[in-house]
């Protein structure tokens, strides 16, 4: 199946009151995550990857221990990173439900606690990649990965995800990752998605 450029599920401008803008959404979404889509398109076309599941050829192009990944898994991973993305943040306050708060209590001892730890995850990538929150068998974990690469190439289910490329942030940060960090985790985050993934 064809990679599809999804909308944002809410206006450009929704998240401007608590730290992302309007001009960081319309670059991203519709420059960065949009080249993603055309150039993945391109890619798979003719290949044995055409009509497959985004999952599938993210896992299925995936090389452990490349220094470097191919063409093909980057714009697809960051496709379905991109497209998750959008849905773990949400215009309003969102309250976490109770389940996943005892979830994070009994791994990390406290929900602060986990921020701290995810948020160093993402300060401390070194170059472009990604923060998560991962169910890795039946534990919760905090990761980080280079560029692309997502919790799909291990086999984790992403509960979780935050995005350290400078195209994320610098619009409105400049080079301050921890302080884009903890507004993504004070003020971004739908934590009824983060739920849901569990």
């Amino acid at each position: 199946m064809a990679f599809e450029l999804p909308d944002l599920p809410y206006p450009h401008d929704a998240l401007a009151g608590s730290g992302m803008s309007k001009e960081t959404l319309e670059f991203h979404h519709d420059i960065h995550h949009k080249a993603y889509v055309d150039n993945g398109n391109k890619l798979i076309a003719g290949t044995e990857w055409e009509g497959k599941s985004v999952e599938e050829i993210v896992k299925g192009t995936y090389q452990k221990g490349a220094v470097a990944q191919n063409g093909i898994f980057n714009n697809a991973s960051q496709h379905w990173n991109h497209t998750h993305f959008w849905q773990w943040m949400s215009p309003k306050p969102v309250a976490i439900p109770g389940a996943l708060e005892k979830a994070l209590k009994e791994a990390f001892g406290s929900v602060d606690k986990f921020k701290e730890e995810f948020a160093a995850a993402g300060a401390g990538q070194f170059g472009s990649g990604w923060a998560w929150l991962v169910k890795d068998g039946g534990a919760l974990k905090v990761t980080k990965t280079e560029n692309g690469v997502n919790p799909l190439c291990f086999g984790q289910t992403a509960l979780l995800g935050c995005d350290v490329w400078e195209h994320s942030y610098y619009i409105d940060y400049r080079n301050k990752r921890p302080a884009y960090l903890t507004n993504f985790l004070d003020k971004l985050v739908n934590w009824e998605n983060v739920a849901s993934r569990l």
